[in-house]
């Protein structure tokens, strides 16, 4: 099985027509993801590497019965593409855009709270169900079907992780990457709400970074809802504070949110917590094994 994406997902990319949105476009639909539509406003009616084109996402779902978007629009106009797919009430909506400003997310947020929309990103490589259904821009060809469940806020850990998974001979049941920025649609713990509540995930791993509570928030919930193994890496290890580091969520900031306070909580919850990004594949394998 799989979380929120499968074989039943029909994806409409917002921004078709961008380059981004092109190129990404392409490996979706060279993956296997039912790509039914495309949406750019003033473009509708035309086709596009051979993609329908409508002018709003409301008309996508209406006519092509799209049940999920992906955005690829400048970060000046992405909230407003969000908002537009939640508004169409479309289930789920990966948002691979970086650099939307703070504030931005802050409405996007409230305007989500009575929706039925799940959001993740935004700036995050997506969400892929190996062998069923790609959303992103994650590389297709290092993921392998199997039982593994794996969360990251970073998109070439996630990669990581799933190239030592799938080496080892463990293929993933969905591979999410929620996103770097301070406000996230989906965070560590609905991840693994998701993944403990799904028949075919065995294992899970989840990787995240300094900066906010989100690790420690998933921790407390790991101790009392997730009875699966976990597998947890910290990136972020010697971070010096006030420094942001990469992603726009990664700050200790008020001597909070070091990688040391993150890796403790992990520790607590009894979860197997890697120092090393090269351990995680070798940890899941053991951890299975028990």
């Amino acid at each position: 099985m799989s979380i929120l994406v499968d074989k039943d997902t029909r994806l409409v990319v917002q921004g078709l027509t961008g380059k981004e949105g092109t190129f990404h476009a392409k490996q979706m639909v060279e993956y296997g993801t039912n790509v039914v539509g495309g949406v750019t406003p003033g473009k509708g009616g035309t086709t596009h590497e051979g993609i329908p084109v409508f002018n709003t996402v409301a008309e996508a779902a209406r006519n092509a019965g799209a049940n999920a978007s992906v955005i690829y629009v400048p970060p000046a106009f992405a909230a407003d593409a969000i908002m537009e797919a939640a508004d169409a009430g479309i289930p789920v909506v990966v948002c691979i855009t970086e650099g939307i400003p703070a504030l931005d997310m802050v409405k996007v947020k409230e305007y989500l709270r009575d929706k039925q929309t799940r959001l993740i990103g935004p700036n995050c490589p997506g969400i892929i169900s190996p062998g069923k259904c790609k959303i992103g821009i994650m590389p297709g060809h290092i993921h392998k079907e199997g039982r593994v469940g794996v969360v990251s806020r970073s998109g070439t850990l996630t990669y990581e992780a799933v190239g030592q998974l799938t080496s080892l001979g463990l293929g993933q049941s969905s591979a999410i990457g929620i996103g770097g920025d301070p406000i996230v649609g989906t965070s560590h713990v609905d991840a693994l709400k998701l993944f403990q509540e799904d028949d075919e995930t065995d294992g899970i791993v989840m990787i995240g970074e300094i900066g906010g509570t989100a690790e420690e928030e998933a921790a407390a919930f790991a101790k009392q809802n997730v009875t699966k193994p976990i597998v947890a890496f910290i990136a972020g290890q010697t971070a010096p504070p006030g420094r942001r580091m990469g992603h726009a969520g990664a700050i200790i900031a008020g001597g909070k949110g070091t990688a040391a306070e993150k890796m403790a909580a992990l520790s607590g919850a009894g979860i197997h917590v890697v120092k090393s990004p090269a351990d995680i594949g070798s940890a899941m394998k053991a951890a299975l094994a028990n």
